[in-house]
């Protein structure tokens, strides 16, 4: 009895030492990251990075004491993510499909000969439309009009350069029209709408479409925090499962994250997407050996870069507070790097 119990004891005893290697070895990779973050302090601004793996949360650090995983910030560009996981909520219900004419919930657009134009076009930017390429314009899109059905009604009038599906244009018009569609088929407001079905259920308490009075921007105008988002990677990381209740089916998340692009020109793509395949709301930053999706992202043009690997299974983001700042590409990948390096060597 004495030597089973010792055996125990030094079973037990190896567990807990190889436990706290484990932990010793992470905090040491930890520790790079956080050291390069301090280092580019300035550069980033004010800032908050979270990392989730295994069923929680394996690091975070804010890079200013009054901006926290709590403190709502605009997230530019990430909003095309949210946008069409709400889409694709209604997809997988059978009440619209990616391939569906607008025009069969816009008539308007029927109008202005422009028919041909499908609710995919619209969420991966090939509308045939073009757009100013500044982020404050992007940004400020919608605001004076009071609703989305104002808005997108005005789009429909607008001149084409192209056909839809012969170019990629990154901009703000697709997202709103795709985004009216479901607006039309679920008989709610587009903002309330993203509430019932995404939002509430992944806990995004602080996430929203703009409460200002205007027309929501679903393109570039949600506000949200980095424990929100954060929930919203976690359940696209989880297959569509957030804490245990189905938000989307798997097949929708695997169709939401997919290379949708064909080859057509790009006519205009921000820099921080370069060498990214289009998916839709988001891209696909990298590929394993067999051509599978690894790593997907929805990065801002402020620098907000959020990010799901596939392969490793885990879920990360660096949430920047200024949208005004300038693109930040070289800092979000460098950071992704030193996340990548601890998470994988442990």
């Amino acid at each position: 009895m004495s030597l089973k119990i010792n055996r125990i004891c030094l079973i037990c005893s190896l567990t807990a030492f190889s436990l706290l290697m484990l932990q010793s070895a992470f905090a040491q990779d930890t520790a790079a990251i956080s050291a390069y973050l301090t280092k580019n302090q300035k550069a980033i601004g004010k800032a908050v990075a979270m990392v989730w793996k295994d069923g929680k949360v394996v690091y975070q650090k804010q890079l200013n004491q009054d901006f926290t995983a709590k403190s709502q910030a605009p997230i530019a560009a990430s909003t095309q993510w949210l946008t069409a996981a709400v889409v694709l909520s209604f997809v997988e219900e059978g009440k619209i499909s990616l391939d569906d004419p607008v025009g069969k919930y816009i008539p308007v657009f029927n109008s202005y000969m422009k028919s041909y134009l499908t609710v995919r076009q619209c969420l991966m930017h090939s509308t045939g439309f073009e757009r100013d390429k500044g982020l404050g314009t992007k940004v400020g899109f919608g605001r004076k009009y009071q609703t989305l059905e104002d808005l997108v009604k005005s789009l429909a009038a607008k001149e084409i350069v192209g056909n839809a599906g012969e170019h990629y244009f990154y901009g703000a018009y697709g997202p709103a029209i795709a985004a009216r569609v479901v607006e039309v088929v679920g008989k709610k407001a587009f903002e309330r709408l993203a509430m019932e079905r995404i939002f509430r259920n992944c806990k995004m308490r602080a996430t929203n479409f703009g409460l200002d009075g205007n027309s929501p921007n679903p393109g570039f105008g949600a506000q949200s925090t980095a424990n929100d988002y954060l929930n919203f990677l976690v359940m696209l990381l989880n297959g569509g499962t957030f804490e245990g209740k189905k938000i989307l089916s798997e097949a929708s998340v695997k169709e939401l994250l997919r290379p949708q692009l064909p080859n057509i020109p790009v006519k205009y793509q921000p820099e921080a997407l370069a060498g990214f395949d289009i998916a839709l709301g988001n891209y696909v930053q990298e590929k394993d050996g067999s051509g599978n999706d690894k790593v997907v992202c929805s990065p801002s043009l402020a620098g907000t870069w959020p990010w799901i690997d596939l392969s490793k299974k885990y879920a990360a983001i660096l949430f920047v507070s200024d949208v005004k700042n300038e693109e930040k590409r070289d800092l979000a990948l460098k950071f992704q790097a030193k996340v990548d390096e601890a998470i994988g060597s442990n």
